[in-house]
């Protein structure tokens, strides 16, 4: 008989063949999110578990997790929305699928960028909707990006792949990090040792850290107050490190230019002022999305079940 995997989201297709071949597939077929009770109701006599982002595996979910399941495979590089603490308490591996969607999340960073300076949405939609009535010279006018200062906070694999793209725009590179970089992968970029000292240097924010205690909400008031009038923010990291109250309220007085952002605290029901700002260029969290990527990271998601399950080394776990 083949182990039992239980996966709560519709995947790739060569991932769910895949997967199909080497074990007796639960499958939530019909792709919506799942409650934790229904998650633990589709894993009840499965050996491994497959999820998604947002899906809730917090602290009740092991407490009633059945004992049978060895590891939780995650569709993500983050694992916030799983209870690392609680997983180690029960004796569950964790799985992530860290360095295959570095590239894709670097790019729609640059979409969000180049989107956000160039008034893009708001360009197409005239174009969408007949408004638009012709070239002249005062018509839409955007920010510049070519030869300004980027700011990255998280100099990480993506933060990196950003910072290599700003060379190719003649752009200054400024960066935070938790510990600085070694010399020969800042590439010219000048190092902050806090937030606040790198925020004077960014005509551009993009934010590339992890959803943490220390991150949740840290995009406030207090550090918008600190960039330079007219700034562009760019989140392509995860929702809840911006509070998007003060966010919408320096987006409407003008203190920021613009924002670019592909994700969203309590997505994809987002903060409904965003959709009325002509100021925002909105992508519905499409960072890894390419096929070459998803395809990777459901690669990876399998390798590290088929490692757990054969008592080998996983590939990529995750500890506290």
């Amino acid at each position: 008989m083949k182990p039992v995997l239980a996966i709560t989201r519709r995947l790739p297709a060569n991932i769910e063949a895949r997967a199909r071949g080497s074990y007796d597939v639960r499958l939530n077929e019909g792709d919506t999110p799942l409650t934790r009770e229904e998650i633990l109701a589709l894993a009840q006599d499965a050996d491994a578990i497959l999820v998604s982002v947002g899906d809730p595996i917090d602290r009740d979910f092991f407490q009633a997790l059945p004992a049978r399941v060895k590891i939780i495979a995650t569709f993500s590089v983050g694992t916030d929305h799983i209870d690392l603490a609680a997983a180690a308490e029960k004796g569950v591996i964790i799985g992530n699928t860290p360095g295959v969607l570095t590239d894709a999340t670097a790019d729609i960073a640059w979409l969000l960028i180049l989107g956000a300076a160039r008034r893009a949405g708001e360009g197409e939609a005239e174009i969408r909707t007949a408004r638009w009535r012709g070239w002249r010279p005062t018509h839409m006018i955007g920010t510049q990006v070519t030869g300004k200062k980027l700011g990255i906070i998280g100099m990480g694999r993506i933060g990196q792949a950003v910072a290599r793209r700003a060379r190719g725009f003649d752009m200054e590179v400024h960066y935070f990090n938790r510990t600085r970089l070694p010399a020969d992968q800042e590439n010219g970029a000048t190092y902050h040792d806090s937030i606040d000292a790198l925020l004077p240097h960014c005509q551009f924010l993009s934010l590339h850290c992890p959803s943490t205690a220390e991150t949740r909400g840290m995009v406030n008031t207090a550090l918008l107050q600190k960039l330079p009038k007219g700034a562009i923010l760019i989140n392509t990291a995860r929702g809840d490190v911006v509070n998007d109250a003060d966010l919408i309220v320096a987006l409407k007085s003008g203190d920021l230019a613009a924002v670019g952002l592909d994700v969203f605290a309590g997505e994809p029901d987002i903060a409904p002022a965003y959709r009325d700002l002509p100021n925002t260029f909105l992508l519905p969290h499409l960072g890894s999305a390419t096929a070459e990527t998803r395809t990777a990271m459901g690669s990876r998601a399998l390798d590290n079940i088929d490692a757990c399950l054969a008592g080998n080394e996983v590939p990529f776990r995750v500890t506290v």
